[in-house]
């Protein structure tokens, strides 16, 4: 062991050279104990820069799986609960009204795919940000100049900014339709000048499948309106005509109660009514009959199903009740007036056509 009398005999001139202007702490006590430039130096590049190196690379890690789990968390919280209005209806929706129990409510994965898509984000941008910070602070603690390294990462994001604009807003308008689970697969949806059923949905692109078997790829950021058909639940709204001359309240009965046997009939599979049918009445005097609405609650996308079957019962019930269901008429009167003989017609006074005025200008300079 060095003696105390050989402690501090490094000049400052030394010291400096060898552990710099902020010596760190193994750097000065190797100094003070070695009297050795070679051996501060030797000390601080090759045991306390690597050890502090490891200790950051074993903290980004540690802290990255932290927000791995804290993320995994609060995904999981976000598919049970949703926001509080989907949640309200989401419980609303798997209450069962009157007859016995159904199936509950199709979600056609839709929360796992959103959730599986948030957490991936959510989680390779904590990642990114993460590691960039660590390894801004290594190459700190080697007294590498950072100021050129942000000034190209700042010029290469504004090159980037302007080439991929798009992609970018395509990006965050996905992450924003998820988040907020505007819609998700197997959801009919739509979206302007195109509607159909939601075959994937990505963070860039959504597909659509159409009526007729289209298949659609629409760009997230162009996606400026979305109207969710089947979103926990859907509506089928029929409006059934009568004739004028129809009892309107026998009428309204004989479809309530054909809705109602709808309703709880148990053999009917392809659609499942949640709510008791509701008759809110009168809803148009049209040119050529009575409209009375017809309202039903369905579990998702299955309004159509439910509506088609409606109609075919709607149609049979009037028709044995002897209620017509009107279609266009109209009353022509048919007009034959005798044509007058060309001698028998008056005579007409007419005037002679003028022509056209010229004047010597015109003539001269027709331009």
């Amino acid at each position: 062991m060095v003696s105390p009398t050989a402690l501090y005999r490094l000049t400052d001139s030394e010291r400096i050279e060898a552990c710099g202007d902020d010596p760190r702490f193994l750097c000065d006590w190797v100094a003070d104990r070695s009297d050795s430039v070679l051996l501060a130096q030797m000390a601080d590049v090759v045991v306390d820069k690597p050890l502090r190196v490891a200790l950051i690379v074993v903290g980004a890690l540690v802290l990255s799986r932290l927000f791995r789990i804290v993320i995994g968390r609060w995904g999981a919280r976000l598919a049970t609960t949703g926001t509080r209005r989907l949640t309200r209806l989401r419980q609303r929706n798997h209450e069962r009204v009157g007859h016995g129990e159904r199936s509950p409510a199709v979600e056609n994965g839709r929360s796992e795919l959103r959730v599986t898509t948030v957490i991936s984000v959510v989680t390779s941008l904590s990642t990114v940000v993460v590691w960039t910070i660590a390894l801004l602070w290594i190459l700190s603690l080697f007294e590498i100049d950072l100021a050129p390294l942000f000034a190209g990462a700042g010029v290469l994001g504004v090159a980037l900014g302007f080439g991929a604009q798009s992609v970018v807003a395509d990006f965050l308008s996905g992450f924003f339709m998820l988040f907020e689970d505007q819609f998700g697969v197997g959801d009919v949806v739509d979206v302007g000048e195109v509607s159909g059923t939601v075959e994937e949905l990505s963070l860039r692109t959504t597909t659509l499948r159409d009526v007729n078997g289209t298949v659609w790829h629409i760009r997230n950021s162009e996606i400026l309106r979305v109207g969710n058909k089947s979103q926990l639940w859907s509506r089928a709204v029929l409006d059934i005509d009568v004739a004028y001359d129809s009892d309107l309240r026998r009428a309204e009965g004989i479809i309530q109660r054909v809705a109602d046997q709808l309703w709880q009939d148990e053999s009917f599979t392809a659609g499942d009514i949640i709510d008791p049918p509701e008759v809110w009445g009168v809803e148009r005097l049209g040119a050529d009959g009575v409209s009375i609405r017809l309202v039903v609650r369905t579990d998702p996308a299955e309004q159509w199903v439910v509506a088609r079957e409606l109609r075919l019962r709607i149609k049979e019930a009037l028709d044995e009740a002897g209620i017509e269901i009107p279609f266009p008429q109209r009353t022509i009167w048919l007009r034959q007036d005798e044509a007058v003989p060309r001698e028998l017609r008056p005579e007409v006074e007419t005037a002679p056509l003028r022509a056209p005025a010229v004047t010597d200008d015109l003539v001269e300079n027709p331009d």
